[in-house]
């Protein structure tokens, strides 16, 4: 209502389209390497262009090589890896997770979600939502919790 009164106040209308003071803010690359037989690696590569993500899509029959290359192990795996500023981030990993891990830049190999959990970007189905851990790991096999997302009852 605010809005509408400014309008008729001055004419002008105002409307925020997502521009902060330093300017819009540019797109995050990141390249995803999925299998071509898996839905959920497609909606969770929806789920980072709606977020501002600028995503190079490598479909692949052999995801396996580039979870070796990084490091992945198979407590870490998901069904998909991807690369973002030299950080892997396996899995279902939320925007905004990937997002706060660009900013603090901790010394870690990357973040993930092991598994496929329902509920997680990608992997919604409807309400309901199983309670997940985003976790990072480093080049020891060392984990932490990154973030913690309850679940639905």
């Amino acid at each position: 209502m605010k809005i509408l009164k400014t309008f008729l106040a001055t004419g002008l209308l105002v409307v925020n389209v997502g521009v902060s003071a330093k300017g819009p803010d540019k797109p995050i690359d990141i390249v995803v390497h999925r299998s071509p037989t898996c839905t959920c690696c497609g909606k969770w590569v929806e789920h980072l262009k709606d977020n501002n993500f600028n995503v190079e899509d490598i479909v692949t029959e052999n995801v396996q090589a580039i979870k070796d290359k990084h490091g992945v192990t198979r407590e870490m795996a998901s069904c998909h890896t991807a690369i973002v500023d030299g950080y892997v981030v396996e899995g279902h990993v939320p925007a905004n997770d990937i997002k706060t891990l660009l900013k603090t830049k901790p010394k870690v190999v990357g973040i993930t979600v092991p598994g496929m959990v329902n509920g997680s970007p990608g992997m919604e189905m409807g309400n309901k939502k199983e309670p997940y851990k985003v976790v990072s790991f480093d080049h020891e096999n060392h984990t932490k919790v990154f973030n913690n997302y309850e679940g639905t009852r």
